[in-house]
């Protein structure tokens, strides 16, 4: 009996120890690995770290230099165009430019003549009711079959300051209203032209006598 309790407990003892020892395997490999995970992971942060300055410089230097070469090429393009400028205003002559004189002619003016010749004159017999007299030509500004309106625009004309005067033409029933008489017909015409600013109807009458 105290044999088997001895031999028991041995192995008990023994189990204990591997426990243990398994135990103590088991808790340091973890420590390992886990210090050796913080680790690695240490590394691949420094790793990345130095890949992006690295990555950073690249693309930095890249700029650079494209820009670089952008100018360069800017600039040479420039310098060749002004080169071209310079060649051809080197070559291009140079016209001189010749400034004829203006002459000025002596400026002669023409006398216009009046055709008065042209100007159409009707003739009828009148006689005059209100006036002074008829000479060959009368420039006529009014024409009434009713006296009263005759006189009323025979008064408007003298109290404008003009001689008027108030013709019957018994052939045809009417009051003519005149506003000049004169000789010549030149004369009768230029009235006419005055009295047409005012009256536009107004027309050349031949008194015959």
């Amino acid at each position: 009996m105290p044999q088997f309790i001895l031999i028991v407990a041995k192995s008990n003892e023994k189990n204990l120890i591997c426990f243990a020892m398994s135990f103590f395997v088991t808790t340091f490999a973890n420590d390992i690995n886990n210090k050796l995970a913080e680790y690695v992971l240490q590394i691949n942060r420094k790793i990345m770290k130095k890949y992006m300055f690295v990555c950073a410089g690249l693309c930095l230097a890249m700029a650079l230099t494209s820009c670089g070469s952008k100018d360069s090429a800017y600039r040479k393009a420039y310098e060749k165009a002004k080169a071209q400028e310079a060649v051809i205003n080197e070559t291009t002559p140079t016209e001189n430019v010749i400034v004829a004189p203006v002459e000025t002619k002596p400026y002669t003016e023409t006398p216009q003549v009046d055709n008065y010749d042209n100007v159409s004159v009707r003739s009828e017999s009148l006689s005059v009711i209100d006036g002074a007299g008829l000479k060959n030509f009368s420039v006529v500004v009014g024409s009434f079959s009713v006296k009263a309106n005759a006189e009323g625009l025979c008064q408007q004309l003298r109290n404008a300051g003009y001689g008027a005067q108030i013709a019957y033409n018994s052939a045809r029933n009417m009051y003519r209203v005149i506003a000049s008489t004169s000789d010549d017909k030149a004369t009768a015409v230029r009235s006419r032209n005055e009295f047409r600013s005012k009256y536009p109807d107004a027309w050349l009458l031949f008194n015959q006598r």
